[in-house]
């Protein structure tokens, strides 16, 4: 029923820990991103998280109450955070006397009032399968994804909407899978290796998709860290090859104009989200609509 994860305070530290938990009647992952949000502001504190998800009835929301009143109880006051939508169980979570943040609860009734339509306030309706057609977009865009992993495959190449470039470790993978799961891209990608360097050009399985292409490059330093911990103390992973590989990768990218995104200083959704916003630029520069992950790939425009 529930997970945990603690930050810890170094050793011989005299901060206090202070109990958060994430609170949902479906996953629990929008508590979790918006809670923690919030909680990073805070660097100086340190948190025990505890994720409680599937809340589905007023009989499981008491025995939640009983968890975050014993917390509260003990010398460092709790923090919830919920994301859950029916009323019922929101109203018994309530009664808890560990202080709660309802997201639903702050901002339902506004959202509301805006658009002038009652919201139907029902329970896993973002990561569940309420709009099925979007959930089924994104496992087909996850299995195209793991197909077309470091040019596993070259088979349908051009129903990708996007393809990955960069020597290997350079985020391509996470990165793939991610605009995969959570936005329902096609995703293909592709590792520079040194024999893609001995001409000008692009290798041959992607020369003829330039538009879709997108060049992943870090710094030799983080590249040479990250492949120690694949194959320690080899060429492969030696300063020396990690700023070769790097400097002939940009080459490329900048000999055949094409983005470049830095995975040294983004996290795998700050990557995801400069890509997204540069497929809506390219779609918009073209006078076609913009990128719409729902819409199958032989229906984008192009």
């Amino acid at each position: 029923m529930t997970a945990t994860s603690e930050d810890r305070p170094p050793a011989g530290s005299e901060a206090r820990v202070v109990p958060v938990f994430f609170l949902s009647d479906s996953t629990g992952i929008s508590a979790e991103t918006m809670g923690n949000a919030l909680l990073i502001q805070f660097p100086d504190l340190h948190f025990e998280r505890r994720l409680i998800p599937f809340i589905s009835s007023v009989e499981e929301a008491q025995k939640v109450v009983e968890i975050l009143d014993a917390a509260a109880a003990g010398p460092v006051t709790p923090l919830a955070f919920s994301t859950t939508a029916l009323t019922e169980i929101r109203t018994e979570l309530h009664k808890s006397v560990c202080p709660l943040i309802d997201f639903f609860d702050l901002h339902m009734s506004r959202v509301e009032a805006i658009l002038g339509v009652p919201g139907m306030r029902v329970a896993a309706r973002l990561h569940g399968m309420g709009d099925v057609q979007r959930y089924n977009q994104r496992m087909q865009a996850v299995e195209y994804a793991i197909e077309h992993d470091d040019g596993q495959s070259m088979r349908a190449l051009d129903k990708a909407d996007v393809i990955l470039l960069g020597p290997s470790r350079c985020g391509k993978t996470p990165t793939t899978m991610y605009l995969a799961l959570q936005h329902g891209v096609f995703v293909a990608n592709y590792p520079l290796v040194e024999e893609d360097f001995d001409s000008s050009g692009l290798p041959r399985p992607v020369a003829g998709l330039r538009d879709r292409l997108f060049g992943l490059t870090t710094t030799p330093s983080r590249l040479s860290e990250v492949r120690q911990q694949r194959r320690p103390n080899s060429r492969y992973a030696s300063p020396e090859q990690c700023s070769f590989e790097l400097r002939e990768a940009e080459a490329l990218y900048r000999a055949h104009r094409i983005p470049v995104v830095n995975s040294a200083a983004r996290s795998v959704e700050e990557m995801s989200t400069v890509i997204l916003q540069q497929l809506s630029r390219i779609h918009e520069a073209r006078g076609a609509t913009p990128l719409d992950p729902r819409q199958p790939p032989s229906r984008r425009p192009t």
